[in-house]
Order: C-alpha cells, then sequence, then structure tokens
C-alpha cells in the first residue's frame, strides 16, 4: 500500500544532502565534461581534444541526527537502533543527493570555443526542522508519553528526482599575456520524474505510549498539514510512467587564469605566426565563479492537499494500520480539506567559487566553497548543504589523485581522497573520515568511465627545435631562422641564401653573394674603387682629384699643394712685394697726422681719410706685419702719459681692424713720453713729440 509514502520518503532523506558531486575530482583539470556541472566555462581551452564521458555516478548522504561507525556498521550483528550514536534535536535535518552523469561529451570548436552535450539524471531529498526527540522515542519504542505543542511538531520534507539533457557553450573572454578570462553557458531541458513532499504548520501532538492498550499507542493532534506529489503516486496499481513534468535551467560560470609564465608556453617563428601549447595548463592562479542550477520543474498533473487536522478525540494505532494509504488517513483525522492540481518544484540553486593554486609543477592546491541560494524549507524547492572543501591535488595526464578536506554544514569536518587513472575515476569526500570515526553522519562516493582525448604535446619530427605547426619543413631539419628548413641556393653562386645579399643573382662571397656595381657610375667597379660612392677618374682608382689649398687648382696640377696660390702660379702664391722704406716714411707721414681729442684717446673725425689712406697701404702687402706706437710729450705725469699713449696706439690698432686689416698683422704698445723727437721745452718740439708711428716688423 501506499499509506506509507511519507514515510518512505522520511526514510529516503535518513541522511543529510552534501553540497557537491564528486568531490576532489571536479578539481581536476582533467576532468573533462564532467566539470560543465560545477562550472560551463571549463571546457574551453581544455586538455582533451574531445571527452567522451561513458558513465559517472556520486551518491551524497549525511544528515545531524544518526552517527555511526562504518566499520562496526558492516557487521551483521550491527543495531541501528541500539548502537548508533543519535543527536536528537527539536530541529534534525536529513538528505540525499543522487547525481549520475549519462552518455556526455565535449569538443572544441576553434582554439576559443568549445560546446558540450551532456545527460544527467539527479535526485534530491530534504527534509528540515524534523523533531529528532520525537523520532528517538518512536524508534526506542519509548513507553513513556510526550506532548508536542505549537511549532514544537513543525517539519518540512521534499524530494524530486528528473533528468535533464543540456547544451554548453564555452569561449575564451579575453587572452591578454599573464591575463585570462572565459565564460560559459549551459542550457538544460529537464524532465521530471517524480516529487512528493510534506509540510507541518502549528502542529501539537499529545502522544499515550499505551493509550490504546497494552503495546499500542494512541494520540490526539491539531494543526494544519500540506501534502504534495506526482498524479498516480498514490494509486497501489500504478505501473510507473514519466509523469507530465518538464521545465527549463541555466548554469553560468567564469574562469580567470593568471598567467605569470605566459612566454613559456608560446612558441613563435621567425615570422611572427605563434602557438600556444594547448597540452599544458598556464597559470599559477585560477579563480573560478558560477551559478548553477537556477530553474523549475511544472508538475502540470501534480497533486496538492491541504489538511487542517483536529482529530476530536484518540487516534490508536489500529487507525493508522486499517487505512488504505496515507491520504486516507489524514482524510479521517481531517475537519477540512483542500486539493488543486499542479505545482512547480525548483532546483537546488547554488553559487559556487573555486580557487586553483598550482603551487609546484604537478602539485596543487584548492579552495572551493558552495553557497546555497536556496532557502532552506522553502516550499518545493530543494537545497544544497554549504561546503568548504580544500583539496591538495597531484595531477598529470593520465593520473590524479586528490585529498579533500571540507567542513560541511551539519555533519562538520570530512576527510577523503580520489584519483583518476586514465578512463577511470572513483573517489569518496569522506572515506577517510567515514572509516576512523566512531561518529559518522555523512559519506559520499563516486566512480566512473570515460573515453579522454587529450590535447597532443608539440610535435618536432624532424628535431631541429621548430614544432611542426610552426615547421616550413616538417620532416626536414632547418634553423628556426629559416622556419625550420634548411638554407638554400637559389643563384647558386656559392653564397647559401641566408647570408646571400642578392639571392636571385650570382655575385662573389667577398661581396655577399652580390656582382660588384658602379655606384658613382665612373667605370671603376666598386671593388676597385677607392672612392664608390663618388665619381673619378680611372688614374686615381676611382676617386676625384682632391684640391687641398682650395685654391682651385687641382693637387694634381698644384705645386704648391698645402698653400693656397692662383691658376696663372700653377697653385702658388704671387710673390708679395716688399714694404719698403719710402713705404714705411709714407705710413709714418699719415701717422703723425692723427689727431686725438685732447688728453683722450679717442680719434678726431678729421683724421678718418688719413686712417683710410694708411687701411688702403697695408691691405697692399697682406704678409707684412706692423707695430703701431704711441708717444706725448712731457707734459703731465710719467704714469699719465704712459697710460695715454697705450690707448691711442691702441685706438689706431682697432680702426684698422675694423676697417680690413687682419688683426693678426697688428700690435700695439704705447711709450709714454720715453722717447721723444724733439725738445719738450718748446710748443713745437712738443707738438712733435705727440705722435703714433706704424713700423714694420721685420
Amino acid at each position: 500500500m501506499k499509506k506509507t509514502a511519507l514515510s518512505v520518503l522520511l526514510l529516503l532523506g535518513a541522511m543529510g544532502t552534501q553540497a557537491q558531486s564528486f568531490i576532489g575530482y571536479l578539481t581536476d583539470n582533467y576532468s573533462g565534461v564532467n566539470s560543465v556541472t560545477a562550472n560551463p566555462a571549463n571546457i574551453v581551452d581544455s586538455r582533451f581534444k574531445t571527452d567522451i564521458n561513458l558513465v559517472g555516478a556520486s551518491v551524497i548522504a549525511g544528515n545531524d541526527y544518526y552517527g555511526v561507525n562504518v566499520m562496526d556498521a558492516l557487521k551483521d550483528d550491527y543495531d541501528f537502533d541500539l548502537d548508533a550514536m543519535k543527536s536528537p534535536s527539536n530541529s534534525n535535518n536529513f538528505g540525499t543527493y543522487e547525481d549520475i552523469l549519462g552518455p556526455s561529451f565535449m569538443f572544441n570548436l576553434n582554439k576559443n570555443s568549445s560546446i558540450a552535450i551532456f545527460t544527467r539524471a539527479r535526485s534530491v531529498v530534504n527534509i528540515n526542522d524534523i523533531n529528532g526527540n520525537t523520532i528517538d522515542k518512536i524508534d526506542n519504542n519509548d513507553s513513556e508519553d510526550f506532548v508536542l505543542n505549537q511549532g514544537e511538531a513543525d517539519f518540512n520534507a521534499f524530494g524530486q528526482a528528473w533528468a535533464e539533457v543540456g547544451l554548453t557553450y564555452a569561449r575564451v573572454l579575453m587572452n591578454n599575456e599573464q591575463h585570462f578570462l572565459k565564460g560559459g553557458l549551459s542550457l538544460k531541458y529537464l524532465q521530471g520524474a517524480g516529487s512528493g513532499y510534506a509540510y507541518t504548520n502549528n502542529v501539537m501532538v499529545d502522544y499515550d505510549a499505551d493509550g490504546a492498550g497494552p503495546d499500542q499507542w494512541s494520540f490526539e493532534s491539531t494543526g494544519e498539514i500540506t501534502y504534495g506529489r506526482f498524479d498516480n503516486f498514490d494509486n497501489d496499481n500504478y505501473d510507473y510512467e514519466l509523469p507530465d513534468a518538464n521545465g527549463f535551467g541555466i548554469d553560468l560560470g567564469f574562469v580567470y587564469e593568471w598567467r605569470p609564465n605566459y612566454a613559456d608556453y608560446t612558441k613563435t617563428n621567425s615570422d611572427g605566426e605563434s602557438y600556444t601549447l594547448k597540452h599544458k595548463n598556464k597559470y599559477k592562479l585560477k579563480l573560478g565563479l558560477s551559478l548553477t542550477d537556477i530553474g523549475s520543474i511544472n508538475y502540470k498533473e501534480g497533486l496538492e492537499d491541504f489538511y487542517v487536522i483536529d482529530t476530536q478525540g484518540e487516534v490508536t494505532e489500529q487507525d493508522f494500520d486499517n487505512a488504505d494509504d496515507f491520504q486516507q488517513f489524514l482524510l479521517g483525522i481531517s475537519t477540512s480539506d483542500e486539493s488543486r492540481v499542479g505545482y512547480k518544484t525548483h532546483l537546488p540553486t547554488a553559487l559556487h567559487f573555486n580557487a586553483d593554486w598550482n603551487f609546484s609543477g604537478k602539485f596543487y592546491l584548492n579552495l572551493n566553497t558552495d553557497l546555497s541560494l536556496t532557502k532552506k524549507g522553502k516550499e518545493n524547492t530543494s537545497s544544497i548543504l554549504n561546503i568548504a572543501s580544500l583539496t591538495p591535488r597531484f595531477e598529470s595526464r593520465w593520473f590524479s589523485f586528490y585529498l579533500p578536506l571540507s567542513m560541511v554544514e551539519y555533519n562538520g569536518f570530512q576527510a577523503g581522497a580520489g584519483l583518476r587513472m586514465g578512463p577511470l575515476y572513483l573517489g569518496s569526500g569522506s572515506v577517510f573520515t567515514a572509516l576512523t570515526s566512531d561518529d559518522t553522519k555523512g559519506a559520499d562516493v563516486y566512480a566512473g568511465l570515460k573515453i579522454p582525448v587529450y590535447q597532443g604535446k608539440a610535435k618536432d619530427k624532424d628535431g631541429d627545435g621548430v614544432i611542426d605547426k610552426l615547421d616550413g619543413c616538417p620532416k626536414t631539419a632547418g634553423p628556426v631562422e629559416n622556419n625550420g628548413c634548411p638554407w638554400t641556393d637559389r643563384d647558386v653562386d656559392g653564397v647559401m641564401d641566408n647570408v646571400d645579399n642578392c639571392p636571385d643573382e650570382k655575385g662573389p662571397e667577398e661581396n655577399n653573394g652580390c656582382p660588384w656595381g658602379d655606384a658613382d657610375g665612373d667605370t671603376v667597379l666598386d671593388n676597385k674603387d677607392e672612392c664608390p660612392e663618388v665619381a673619378g677618374p680611372i688614374e686615381n682608382n676611382g676617386c676625384p682629384w682632391p684640391d687641398t689649398d682650395g685654391d682651385g687648382v687641382l693637387d694634381k696640377d698644384d705645386q704648391c699643394v698645402n698653400e693656397a696660390g692662383t691658376v696663372a702660379n700653377n697653385g702658388c702664391p704671387e710673390l708679395e712685394p716688399e714694404v719698403t722704406e719710402e713705404i714705411q716714411k709714407t705710413l709714418n707721414e699719415y701717422a703723425k697726422t692723427i689727431l686725438f681729442n685732447s688728453g683722450k684717446s679717442t680719434i678726431k673725425e678729421e683724421s678718418n681719410e688719413v686712417l683710410q689712406e694708411i687701411v688702403n697701404i697695408l691691405q697692399e702687402y697682406p704678409s707684412a706685419k706692423f707695430a703701431i706706437e704711441g708717444h706725448t710729450d712731457s707734459v703731465g705725469s710719467d704714469s699719465l702719459n704712459q697710460t695715454l699713449s697705450e690707448a691711442r696706439a691702441s685706438a689706431v690698432m682697432n680702426y684698422l681692424i675694423e676697417n680690413g686689416v687682419a688683426s693678426n698683422r697688428l700690435t700695439s704698445q704705447g711709450f709714454g713720453e720715453s722717447k721723444p723727437i724733439a725738445p719738450n721745452s718748446t710748443k713745437a718740439g712738443r707738438a712733435l713729440n705727440r705722435r703714433v708711428e706704424i713700423n714694420l716688423v721685420k
């Protein structure tokens, strides 16, 4: 009979749901298509060309009521009622979670995107806030009476099973050297396979252990009970068929990788083409964030019954046994009831965070947290228990081993182990705890088979250091600089193309494989032309004749190569006339007429004409050097006269320089009153002594 339908549901929930399937295995970079269940972004840029899961199953159970010693529980004489450790409270929690991943596969569309198609069957049972003290009394056939007041007997139980067919698309969102980001989305079609639930509200139970006679019980009760189940579940003759129940679900995820050594995984040829090694993990730190199981299933023909309980007297154990089914029993103790058709069930929506640290070669440390986003006890909604796992892992292509250490809501600390060997994966997130603890409240186990097709290692068939993907001649060894191809000599001039500056034109080795040219067009080939960039005659080895002294007469015709001269004099300077005594006399006659302002060194303007005549004479003798001397009379002090004579000589020299006489030809000196040419005792004599002289320096 189906009168114990709710009891069966409770029995299925004898242990509390954990949060994650395949604990430990899903942290592996080689979990392949299985990893879409945790984060759909995982499948892109994976270590697989394709991955085919044949079958995999994970069963998880736990609670905060029963604790057992697993080794003792395997013995034939173990009695759960007597030997199990119980932790009853007014709010105990139970549940189970089964996850079967059926035929599924993933493959890469290109280097930046991948897809997966997966099939999955799942069931979840959650029982929350059940009064463990009541269960303990019933289990022990306790002869004591008890009363559960309003609220103490409230609990909720919900179980559902469903199948999924999912399509996942994932792609690379950013690939910026050290920083890598990918995202993925799974769309799931959901087919409900069955569901049932029961909720109580403000229930009061007055239990009488022997109210109906020896070894019989009875009770009085008030309150409200909601009882729902998929269609035909209460039918004793029901031949199971899939109910008319379906819906849709979504999983969304992102993965970020920090790749400080990204350059170690990228190969580049001489043409700038690059190839990223696909068979290796490239990250130092990987962070994943995903949101799973957003969705619901609509049981279009599901049945919901609402009962207001008032026994209005005792209900006996015999009344319970005589009822045809549980629904008839509830009707018998209800003062009113209401029914409706159709309800929705909600998936166990959860948020997952994952951090994976590659701390040494093939050794990793993983932190994973799973957080339920559905409120515990919410009507028609499955939920997971919160969990945090720290998993050290050894990982290689064909073998991985993991040791998950977890803190599980209600169940406490759990330690397990798992491994992957090629196509086989199996493990448990709680095996060590279950085998060593006397109070194990949770356990899980998983196993599966798949067909992995790994990304191949980058091959270098000819062993020349250039991988075949970038090798222009993958079967013939050649240098990296030539994309793995051997150098050729296209023009057959004995100079290989890699050092031949003219690979399509023959030329000697000493000219880097190029024929000799005549860059300056002077008919002297560059190999013999001492001035290949400047045209010159053959007799000067292709160089133009120089004109060292710049006098317009080429050195080959210049008889005075280092001294400027005239063409008429074969490049030599013309002989300069000598400064005669008469010229010297003329200069001094002019010089004596230079007038200065009284007591000063400034030249009077009327002397400019005389000075210009002096300039003209000096320029006729461009090589001659002259000394300009200043003299005064004896009027005034010696020092004053000395200073005045120096200033006047300097003033004349400056005038000559400013008017075109080279400064290196002139010197000036003052003699004061020291060299008179006439007596200073007469006015005429003093006038003669105030003079400037210009004398040839011999």
